[in-house]
């Protein structure tokens, strides 16, 4: 793990045929029981989860540990019962009143000074970050590089495809799970695992498989990036 930013895990589910949601972009909730209790070990073993705005409109919420074993693990591990939650938005334009302000977790904005703008003043956020760089994006590999010195040494990328790919570009991700759910979405503008202008096959992320296991009708991949 490269020190100066958190060991980085993307865990997502998709359907047989790469997508991760349908074609409208509507909640991907295809996954079964087996996957939420997979995702929820992920989160558990997290001290931060991180996803796109897109993802957040989407489903309205985010996904918390309720796992009686995993929060008392957590809690023998001195650690609080959620990771942080932290959305990444550059506009920061997102809705106040949705589901998502009310769940019992500390909730950050990673985003822009544009972005920062309509939170600064309100509660909603625990903590409003703004990294950005020249052109006004945001500055990931700073963030990354803060998110360390505040002892997060897990990170958790939990969607959508755009925050995917802009982490490979910039080889920042070490490890993935995808689950495999059996069902064909299709579409050309459904969105995938990774998105963005894509990779070159002799300039794309290679990967170890380093574990693969099956529950019922999914199928769980475990994959280390090979740097």
């Amino acid at each position: 793990m490269m020190q100066h930013r958190p060991h980085t895990t993307v865990v997502l589910a998709m359907s047989a045929d790469g997508k991760i949601a349908d074609f409208r972009r509507s909640p991907a909730r295809f996954g079964s029981v087996a996957d939420k209790i997979h995702m929820g070990k992920q989160i558990a073993a997290s001290d931060a989860v991180l996803f796109g705005a897109g993802t957040l409109r989407a489903y309205g919420t985010t996904m918390t540990i309720t796992d009686t074993i995993l929060l008392q693990q957590r809690k023998i591990a001195n650690q609080h019962p959620q990771p942080v939650h932290i959305v990444i938005s550059r506009s920061g334009n997102l809705n106040p009143d949705i589901k998502f302000f009310q769940q019992p977790v500390r909730r950050w904005l990673l985003t822009t000074s544009l972005g920062a703008y309509f939170w600064q003043e309100r509660s909603e956020f625990e903590e409003v970050l703004v990294f950005e760089t020249p052109s006004q994006e945001i500055d990931i590999l700073a963030a990354l590089k803060y998110l360390t010195r505040l002892q997060i040494s897990r990170l958790a990328i939990l969607g959508g495809g755009q925050l995917v790919a802009s982490f490979l570009e910039s080889n920042l991700i070490d490890e993935i799970w995808l689950t495999i759910c059996p069902l064909i979405l299709g579409g050309s503008i459904a969105p995938s695992p990774v998105e963005g202008t894509g990779f070159l096959a002799d300039l794309a992320p290679k990967l170890q498989l380093l574990e693969v296991s099956t529950i019922e009708q999914e199928v769980f991949l475990y994959y280390r990036i090979i740097q």
